[in-house]
């Protein structure tokens, strides 16, 4: 029996790897496209986001640790990377590099001596 997977230990390539056969088991790539990955993504966003509808952002704190709720947001959460991972593999993005320079660009929108402590987007800093 595989031990079971865990972030400290498994790689991006390793998931994607895993996504992609299993698309390939069910000849799911025919539906694919980006268009419909990205529409995918985004809906099961929303599934995420309806778990904390209504909440304020302590009540939302509390949602997550409610053992009965905690294992329906992660099978959201699960189906959000899920998506993305077969979006990257789709695309040929390779995900680190495309987090890489969007932290980049990050850093440079929002320095730490300007944004520390804030939420304000980047052009109100």
């Amino acid at each position: 029996m595989n031990e079971p997977l865990a972030d400290a230990t498994t790689t991006i390539a390793e998931l994607k790897s895993r996504v992609l056969a299993f698309a390939r088991e069910r000849d799911w790539e025919q539906f694919h496209a980006p268009k419909n990955l990205s529409m995918a993504l985004a809906a099961e966003a929303g599934e995420l986001m309806e778990h904390f509808l209504w909440s304020t952002s302590e009540a939302s704190r509390a949602v997550v640790s409610d053992p009965a709720k905690r294992a329906k947001i992660a099978e959201e959460l699960a189906d959000v990377v899920i998506y993305a991972l077969e979006f990257a593999n789709v695309t040929g993005l390779d995900v680190a590099a495309v987090i890489e320079a969007k932290m980049a660009a990050n850093a440079q929108k929002y320095p730490v001596e300007k944004a520390k402590g804030r939420s304000d987007k980047y052009t109100e800093l």
